[in-house]
């Protein structure tokens, strides 16, 4: 792997060495949104997502205001796991 210079335009790069970098990057979502989207994580009914959210498990992985809900993927299944 040939060391790129973290100050090189990306417009200086070649296409093999801009798709090394581009490697790197994940295109996986980090965050999941509302109840749904914590039931997609959990694999389960929204109802039962609503269950767990309830419960006080996943609150550190949880961020609300008023009705907006921000799930962080990773720490909700790492969490989820311990319990």
């Amino acid at each position: 792997m040939k060391e790129i210079d973290p100050k090189t335009p990306i417009w200086k790069l070649t296409v093999g060495e801009f798709m090394e970098i581009s490697k790197g990057a994940s295109s996986e979502k980090k965050y999941e949104y509302g109840l749904k989207g914590l039931a997609k994580i959990l694999g389960c009914s929204v109802s039962k997502a609503s269950e767990v959210k309830s419960s006080g498990i996943l609150n550190e992985a949880i961020i609300q205001n008023g009705n907006i809900i921000i799930i962080d993927k990773y720490k909700a299944l790492e969490l989820f796991g311990k319990k």
